[in-house]
């Protein structure tokens, strides 16, 4: 019998996280602009070294953020989940939490770049780490991105903790599979707390016939468990452990060919990975832990982009050879028997639109669907699917910089494509001067009973962070 760690939850919040970094792209600098964006580059520029570059000054790397976030679910009332089972959801504060996020990068040496990333966090009383642990405060750190790059003539190699990130579609792609996540709440989640940076020996190769990029990871990483006490907890995962490696080893490998023409990319990439999320096999005896199931696979990929004026279309398509058929569609229900160990081919495809209304305002609409091939194949007619057919979600988002690109208004709203469930995000990002930003947001939700964010129903929360960088 497989348990699931509430998989579709922890999915429909990435939807989530990656629709709010979509609306903070256009904003100058929203590397500190608080917590509630996702950046897929986060350092840019940080490989073009210019001639007046100055190797010595090492402190012109070195960027501190300090922040403080509090945020809570606001609306009291009663969501139904289940047919005659009410569930009450006060109004409470959720996240009273102080950070320090310290990134560093400097080009030491001529082709030679260091770079990293490291954070730390304090929970105060009222946020739900606190409660977890017995009404104390909690701290936790960790290091992030943390990378050397060598670059000479038409080649690099970069190895250390990084990420891989192949789609077009920004913020709901089907090819965005290869770094492991974590999502712990609703809005308040840095880009440290997301997408993880795993160790990886990166090798790219730029030619004027195509560039090509290729990626070796010896030690991959799954994502974890919910937070204890996070809205997405299950008093379930705290019996789930991680993946137990001994006597065993696995690695993921891949490589991507791209060329760049007039006004349009196309990329073509293929790799061998391990599916991110860990499945679960029930135990044969009662008391012991459920054992991880670790599921490797085939990633056969496209993505391009087309540029048309003001407007840039992009395509991503991905086939994914022997996915675990339970993880992906089967509802892990007690009262049914599943058949661990089915694989089937599963394709993906993304597709979105970008248009710069002007150099202050963007708007944008993507849609994310996939599909498992013969997904009846193997199974009695009692078992059930979760997404029959072909399922998926769409994103649309809009942002405006006024007031002298001091403040950046953003709105997200998504959905899956059966209707069931809905988001919408409204955010202000204000820049009082270079060191001190406030940052502030709203979320709605709207789910009925077919969704696994029903418990979510109704729900609406605000939020307020304030960071001082320098």
């Amino acid at each position: 019998m497989i348990i699931r760690n509430g998989l579709l939850i922890l999915t429909l919040l990435s939807q989530i996280t990656l629709a709010q970094q979509a609306s903070e792209q256009s904003l100058e600098d929203d590397v500190f602009l608080g917590e509630l964006s996702l950046d897929d580059d986060l350092f840019a520029d940080a490989f073009d070294l210019k001639e007046d570059t100055n190797i010595d000054s090492w402190r012109d790397g070195l960027t501190i953020r300090l922040s403080q976030q509090l945020s809570g679910q606001v609306n009291n009332h009663t969501v139904e989940p289940i047919e005659g089972y009410l569930l009450s959801k006060p109004s409470e504060l959720e996240n009273n939490r102080f950070g320090i996020n310290v990134r560093f990068q400097n080009a030491f040496a001529d082709g030679w770049l260091v770079q990293g990333s490291w954070q730390a966090r304090a929970y105060w009383r009222g946020d739900y780490e606190y409660t977890a642990n017995n009404n104390n405060i909690e701290t936790e750190y960790r290091a992030n991105e943390l990378f050397v790059q060598r670059s000479q003539s038409q080649q690099s190699l970069k190895l250390g903790r990084q990420t891989v990130v192949w789609g077009e579609t920004v913020g709901n792609s089907v090819l965005d599979v290869i770094n492991h996540t974590e999502y712990r709440d609703f809005g308040t989640i840095d880009i440290e707390d997301a997408r993880l940076n795993q160790w990886m020996l990166v090798w790219d190769v730029f030619k004027d016939n195509g560039n090509w990029s290729s990626f070796i990871n010896l030690y991959p990483e799954f994502n974890p468990t919910p937070v204890t006490g996070s809205p997405f907890y299950n008093p379930l995962d705290s019996n789930l452990g991680g993946y137990s490696r001994s006597g065993q080893s696995i690695f993921e490998a891949g490589t991507q060919w791209s060329k760049s023409f007039d006004g349009s990319d196309i990329a073509f990439m293929a790799a061998y990975l391990y599916e991110n999320q860990l499945q679960y096999q029930a135990p044969n005896v009662p008391l012991d832990q459920p054992s991880a199931l670790a599921n490797d696979f085939i990633l056969i990929g496209f993505s391009g982009n087309r540029a048309l004026g003001k407007l840039l279309l992009s395509l991503d398509v991905a086939l994914s050879h022997g996915l675990l058929l339970d993880q992906s569609t089967l509802a892990g229900a007690a009262s049914n028997e599943l058949s661990s160990g089915i694989k089937k081919d599963q394709v993906g495809i993304s597709l979105g639109f970008e248009y710069g209304v002007n150099s202050q305002q963007s708007i944008s609409a993507s849609i994310q669907a996939k599909t498992m091939l013969n997904e009846r194949d193997g199974l009695i007619d009692e078992q059930p699917l979760i997404n029959e057919g072909v399922y998926g979600n769409w994103l649309v988002r809009y942002s405006n910089l006024v007031m002298n690109s001091t403040l950046n208004l953003s709105a997200n709203i998504q959905g899956d494509l059966e209707g069931d469930a809905g988001l919408l995000f409204v955010g202000a990002d204000y820049s009082i001067n270079d060191h001190w930003q406030v940052a502030g947001q709203v979320i709605s939700i709207k789910s009925n009973k077919a969704s696994p964010l029903v418990i979510f129903d109704e729900d609406l929360r605000l939020g307020l962070t304030v960071s001082y960088a320098f």
